[in-house]
């Protein structure tokens, strides 16, 4: 049960540079609960998953990426919690990772709307209150080919921030 891995995708393919849905050749996703314990499984579901793509030499980079891009989702869904049982129908903070013959792309979902950035973001240079957040996205650009944002549309709630490496064979 749960959502499709699609549908939570479609406001994020908008947002990603010209790739064809169609010739993704792998896709793999997981839930994370919010605890920030969540990183370590985050981190072994990557290996996993990019292991069984034979893709093992882009571990270190896209592990880096994606402890940075779960740990910035679990600030926002931790104080979710108090919401009570019922009022999230599954795990706030969820993983995904595509593959295409020549990119990968891993995406990370959270229940907030804000635009993730803090210092890093380019439209508050003023403001460098949230230094760590920026750090984290610092690293995702500098360890990424590019990376971006989409709120989420329809039923879900939140925006899915995600980052693309290009393969090279």
């Amino acid at each position: 049960m749960g959502t499709n891995g699609s549908t939570m995708l479609e406001p994020l393919r908008q947002g990603l540079p010209p790739v064809d849905p169609t010739a993704v050749s792998g896709s793999a996703s997981c839930a994370l609960p919010a605890r920030f314990d969540a990183v370590r499984g985050a981190r072994t579901f990557t290996r996993s998953t990019l292991s069984q793509w034979g893709l093992d030499d882009r571990f270190d980079d896209v592990a880096l990426v994606v402890s940075e891009l779960v740990t910035n989702a679990l600030r926002h869904a931790l104080p979710e919690e108090s919401r009570g049982p019922g009022a999230e129908p599954e795990p706030p903070v969820r993983l995904h990772l595509m593959r295409w013959s020549t990119r990968l792309v891993c995406a990370v979902r959270d229940p907030s709307e804000d635009r993730p950035g803090g210092a890093f973001s380019p439209d508050r240079t003023e403001e460098n209150f949230d230094l760590e957040s920026g750090r984290g996205l610092f690293l995702v650009d500098s360890y990424s080919d590019s990376w971006g944002w989409h709120p989420l549309a329809g039923r879900l709630t939140g925006k899915v921030v995600w980052a693309l490496f290009l393969l090279h064979d």
